[in-house]
């Protein structure tokens, strides 16, 4: 049997925490002969409550799972950490602007960054999914210079799998059936679900979806999506932001498939026209734990435009937090 890997997760007691943990510990994420150790981060006040989570995957008895480690303190929830998911963050509150919530997160993903340089193994992979995700990633990547930039990713494989199970709804097939679906941008409702180089059955979205229902409805469905769910169901989309981040590690951990790419917020190396250093989604492939950028990608003037919006307000969010990046 493999070794095991060590897991750090924040916010583990909080509902996308939660959910994900016992996806983790089934074997999902690393694979179903891959043990780990999870290593759990909660603030103070929630540590009670993650005494209850860590009963739970005790009495699951996942068999992967080769210790559980709880801790108030990043320094120690980090330590040789392999893999982090970053979820813990200051949910956005009444009236409150993105730019509010940017500045009151920040401090957060500080500490965080900081701790992983201080701790974490120097392969550690870390996963932003507290929002604004790619900013956040973008301060905890500042925050820990002796970790390479390209192991600091943001979530959008939401959006992505948002995306395909729209188009897949659309034309009543499965959403495995969606392939080369990409978010461009930031995890906000600037960002740009390409549906020009999806496909399904390896045959162009474009060729059988109506292009006006696909900037209409398709893509104003995909960005509003999280908040349709709220107003549904009275809480945010936890399972399936849980399920994503799975979805995301998984692909990070043991690559993507051969001809088909995946959405990854990660640096952006100029690539586009992107300015260099912003934490940008762009589709993705991964090779041996590596993730690349496609290149040769062709766009429209409708999809320069859509992406150079999505990058204006990535811009405009590392602006705010200018302070914390100096």
């Amino acid at each position: 049997m493999k070794a095991p890997i060590r897991v750090a997760v924040t916010g583990a007691a909080g509902n996308i925490g939660y959910a994900l943990l016992f996806r983790l510990a089934s074997g999902s994420c690393f694979g179903d002969d891959q043990p780990i150790i999870l290593q759990l981060l909660e603030i103070p006040p929630g540590m009670g409550a993650l005494e209850g989570v860590v009963m739970e995957l005790q009495d699951a008895a996942f068999p992967l799972v080769h210790g559980i480690e709880m801790s108030d303190d990043p320094n120690v929830a980090f330590k040789d950490a392999d893999a982090a998911f970053l979820v813990g963050s200051r949910p956005r509150s009444k009236d409150m602007d993105r730019a509010d919530l940017i500045k009151v997160n920040g401090p957060i993903f500080t500490g965080q960054g900081s701790a992983l340089n201080a701790v974490a193994s120097r392969d550690v992979r870390v996963l932003v999914v507290g929002n604004p995700c790619n900013t956040n990633a973008l301060i905890a990547c500042h925050s820990a210079p002796d970790i390479p930039d390209s192991q600091f990713h943001a979530m959008t494989r939401l959006d992505e799998n948002r995306a395909k199970a729209q188009l897949a709804k659309k034309l009543g097939v499965n959403s495995g059936q969606i392939c080369r679906m990409s978010i461009w941008g930031n995890h906000s409702n600037t960002m740009f679900p390409d549906f020009f180089h999806a496909a399904v059955d390896r045959e162009a979205v474009t060729d059988k979806v109506d292009e006006t229902w696909l900037k209409g409805e398709f893509l104003q469905t995909v960005s509003t999506r999280g908040k349709a769910i709220i107003m549904a169901r009275g809480a945010s989309s936890a399972a399936s932001a849980a399920s994503a981040a799975v979805d995301h590690m998984r692909s990070w951990w043991l690559g993507t498939p051969e001809g088909d790419w995946t959405s990854m917020a990660l640096p952006s190396d100029g690539s586009y026209g992107v300015p260099e250093g912003l934490i940008f989604s762009f589709p993705c492939t991964v090779v041996d734990g590596v993730a690349s950028i496609v290149q040769g990608i062709e766009h429209n003037d409708y999809a320069k435009e859509r992406i150079q919006k999505t990058a204006d307000e990535l811009v405009s969010e590392r602006e705010a937090v200018a302070d914390l990046l100096s």
